[in-house]
């Protein structure tokens, strides 16, 4: 009983708490204007030329913390209210994405692990539930043992995504205080922002492995009762 509380813990609790928290930081730092007055576009404009990055394009996207950096087509998108935001939290965010611009442009070795293991991940991820749920139903053991073993692929996806992100935020952070685009105040709310948004990324490790570990018990380890 006290093991289920915890798997219910961490796969409902966990994430609920991770999401919380990162939109009320990215709330309450989206409220405090930066002094120098720049937008999340221009200083991840401004990172790009100081990094020597001139074949990477910006475009603003809809939604609410929808900014992401496509490498397939050389271009950071980033949301309204960060594109044109002068905000601790847009210049923050916008800093993180560059980050993985940087990463992308500097070659780092996790970057490009994950970006080759992604459509892996994703086939295999897509197919391991169908695979379990048929294999629990039908009492075909085989076929759930296969179903878990695909589901490994979403979880060493989830496991190298951690290092990428924490570093692209540890980039932003350098760039943000070595440029002299946030003072010593807004430093503090920027880690903030970037701390509560690395939450989540731990929050969907955290899932990807309690729920592994209990379908392969629950397969590769039956109860005698």
């Amino acid at each position: 009983m006290a093991n289920y509380l915890i798997y219910l813990a961490i796969i409902i609790i966990v994430p609920i708490w991770a999401q919380m928290r990162v939109r009320k930081t990215y709330k309450k730092y989206q409220e405090v204007p930066i002094h120098s007055g720049v937008t999340g576009a221009q200083v991840a404009d401004f990172i790009m030329k100081q990094n020597g990055i001139t074949d990477v394009r910006l475009e603003p996207i809809g939604g609410t913390m929808s900014d992401h950096y496509d490498p397939t087509n050389k271009v950071v998108r980033l949301s309204e209210d960060v594109y044109h935001g002068s905000t601790v939290s847009a210049v923050s965010i916008a800093a993180h994405e560059i980050g993985h611009v940087i990463q992308d442009a500097t070659d780092y070795n996790m970057m490009r692990v994950r970006h080759r293991i992604a459509p892996v991940a994703s086939i295999t991820s897509n197919l391991s539930f169908p695979l379990l749920l048929v294999g629990f139903f039908a009492g075909m053991t085989g076929l759930a043992m296969l179903g878990v073993i695909l589901m490994l692929g979403a979880v060493v996806f989830q496991l190298v995504t951690l290092p990428v992100e924490f570093d692209a935020s540890k980039r932003a952070m350098a760039q943000l205080t070595e440029h002299g685009i946030i003072d010593a105040e807004e430093e503090r709310g920027s880690r903030r922002v970037l701390n509560a948004a690395a939450w989540t990324y731990v929050a969907a490790t955290l899932v990807a492995v309690a729920e592994f570990l209990r379908l392969a018990l629950m397969v590769f380890a039956p109860s005698d009762e």
